[in-house]
């Protein structure tokens, strides 16, 4: 199958929305906190089962695996013609929309590995020394934001890859109008050639 930008559009869509899922149900499945249980000097914090961790990282694979496929998408040689990447920041709304799109997918990024790591780090290290601890889970909140941002990141590599695909047709309308006149040019030297010659004769 020839890889085109719709393909790639749909590529970057799906991965964005999957991302977004994940980072949603990851936030609603979080505990609140978890049951402290009091030892001999210690609190034992228990939580109840629950995937935010498994589903935290598959939202941050997908969120990463879509900023590569955005990224990839601008610059493929679709139908084995190629656009140096110096004509396509001479366009400004394609330059802004790549650095936002490269800006929400770090910020995304940041939102669902802070929360998720963090709960990790509490289910790992579940015994306290402080007996007035209240079992804290990760900040509420964050997950359900970076999935929101995560789905913001594909919409903004799909407006970039749309820019592309007018500066891809501008490029190339350039170079065929720069190869006519090239053309032209050759043309007619080569017209005026002979008369100079008989002139000269």
């Amino acid at each position: 199958m020839a890889v085109t930008m719709k393909l790639m559009s749909l590529l970057v869509a799906g991965l964005g929305a999957l991302s977004f899922l994940f980072g949603v149900i990851a936030e609603n499945k979080k505990p609140a906190a978890g049951t402290p249980i009091t030892g001999k000097g210690v609190v034992i914090c228990k939580y109840p089962a629950d995937a935010t961790v498994v589903l935290g990282f598959l939202s941050v694979a997908f969120l990463i695996a879509s900023t590569v496929a955005g990224y990839f998408s601008l610059f493929y040689p679709y139908k084995g013609k190629s656009v140096p990447q110096s004509a396509m920041f001479r366009s400004t709304s394609f330059l802004i929309f790549f650095n936002i799109a490269l800006f929400t997918g770090g910020l995304a990024a940041a939102l669902l590995l802070w929360p998720t790591i963090t709960e990790q780090l509490h289910l790992s290290r579940n015994v306290h020394r402080n007996l007035e601890t209240a079992c804290p889970t990760a900040k509420t909140g964050l997950l359900g934001g970076g999935a929101f941002v995560s789905l913001d990141s594909s919409l903004f590599w799909l407006v970039a890859l749309m820019l592309a695909a007018n500066v891809r047709e501008d490029y190339f309308d350039e170079v065929e109008k720069d190869g006519k006149l090239a053309v032209d040019d050759s043309t007619a030297a080569d017209f005026d050639e002979p008369s100079t010659l008989k002139g000269s004769a």
